[in-house]
């Protein structure tokens, strides 16, 4: 299937030289048909006296903060049911949430990053859910920070707060709540975030490792150490900004979904509007404190931010639509829809390699493919 993609494969096969990644999975789908279902490299390394794993395209890979979307649909399929506005504060449901400053925020400034509570301890993978909302409630908001106002990404924090507010309005856990009402209406039934012990241990070898692949210096060898939200406890966790788990074949049906404007394979999940409004630019050239760089966001959504330079992070690469938006993992995964091209994309890399080689790796990929299926740009 590759042989169809040349570029695409060489600049893959680069990033394999030079021990950026242990496997890949790549899957994309444009105007309806699938071009590509990928796997390459290993799933899991060779670990003592075990041999490596395959990649496969049905193995479990980590998404990393390429959940985040989920966690907006969610939101949105809440309020089309009527039981939040986007403008509610987040007190008028988690009432224990205002205090230390944070009475002012609402639901929307979670959606944006605007809210001002990015890095609270949290604690590790076993730290219960209750203990996480009420470490995120008794928080500070930060010094100087007026809500809506300033705009810094929040890894985990405001996401575990959405998790919380949906679990309350549904009145089932996020885990159960995106699984019976996101993943399986949409065919992505090896997706989770968080499954059971008994799940995890079904899966067995089908469940992909990421890996770090960071090196400290040209001669170093990476460790392969597993990422927190790859261990046994990180797997059956629930972190609904960063810990879902899937095949890219699967997570590319929601960008498909999206595309849709919220209808797939004849089942409705959100209605065209919540689409519309989701995906377009809610927050507009604000500067984020996080990633040092201004960025547009949508509701849970980053639209294509080329606009701020071709070296912007989390980009879809040079060749993407200008209305192309998805959201991508840390060093690791993008998924993207592009309806200019009625194009859409799922990527995982299987070794999280340090900021700055992602960035060229991930942008190398991603314009190697636009130009494999001719969809470049002259500028």
């Amino acid at each position: 299937m590759m042989e169809a993609l040349p570029r695409t494969a060489a600049a893959i096969a680069d990033g394999f030289s030079h021990r950026l990644h242990i496997g890949v999975q790549l899957a994309v789908v444009r105007r309806g048909r699938v071009l590509c279902d990928f796997a390459l490299g290993d799933a899991r390394p060779a670990d003592g006296g075990a041999p490596a794993v395959a990649m496969e395209p049905a193995t479990l890979m980590l998404w990393l903060s390429s959940s985040k979307p989920v966690a907006a649909v969610a939101t949105m399929q809440l309020r089309e049911r009527g039981l939040l506005q986007l403008e509610d504060r987040v007190e008028r449901h988690l009432p224990e949430f205002a205090q230390n400053g944070k009475q002012a925020v609402t639901i929307s400034h979670l959606l944006t990053h605007t809210c001002g509570f990015r890095f609270i301890d949290l604690g590790d993978a076993t730290t219960p859910w209750e203990e996480i909302i009420r470490r995120i409630c008794v928080a500070p908001l930060e010094r100087g920070w007026v809500p809506g106002e300033k705009a810094g990404y929040h890894p985990y924090t405001s996401w575990y707060v959405l998790g919380e507010i949906i679990r309350r309005l549904s009145g089932v856990p996020f885990s159960r709540y995106v699984r019976e009402s996101i993943f399986l209406p949409l065919g992505m039934d090896d997706c989770w975030i968080g499954m059971s012990a008994n799940d995890r241990d079904a899966y067995g070898s089908r469940l992909g490792l990421m890996a770090n692949t960071e090196r400290r210096g040209s001669d170093a060898e990476p460790t392969l150490a597993p990422h927190t939200w790859s261990t046994p406890a990180g797997q059956i966790a629930c972190a609904p900004g960063g810990n879902g788990h899937g095949p890219m074949r699967q997570l590319v049906r929601f960008y498909q979904m999206l595309l849709g404007e919220g209808r797939l394979d004849g089942i409705e999940l959100l209605k065209a509007e919540s689409v519309r409004e989701m995906i377009s630019r809610r927050r507009v050239g604000m500067f984020d404190e996080t990633f040092k760089h201004t960025l547009d966001w949508g509701w849970g959504i980053i639209p294509n931010n080329r606009r701020y330079g071709t070296t912007i992070p989390y980009g879809y690469g040079r060749h993407a639509g200008e209305d192309a938006f998805g959201h991508s993992g840390s060093q690791s995964s993008v998924g993207f829809a592009d309806p200019q091209n009625d194009l859409a994309v799922a990527l995982v890399f299987n070794g999280t390699c340090g900021e700055a080689r992602h960035q060229k790796r991930i942008r190398s990929v991603l314009e190697a493919l636009y130009e494999d299926l001719g969809l470049t740009r002259d500028d």
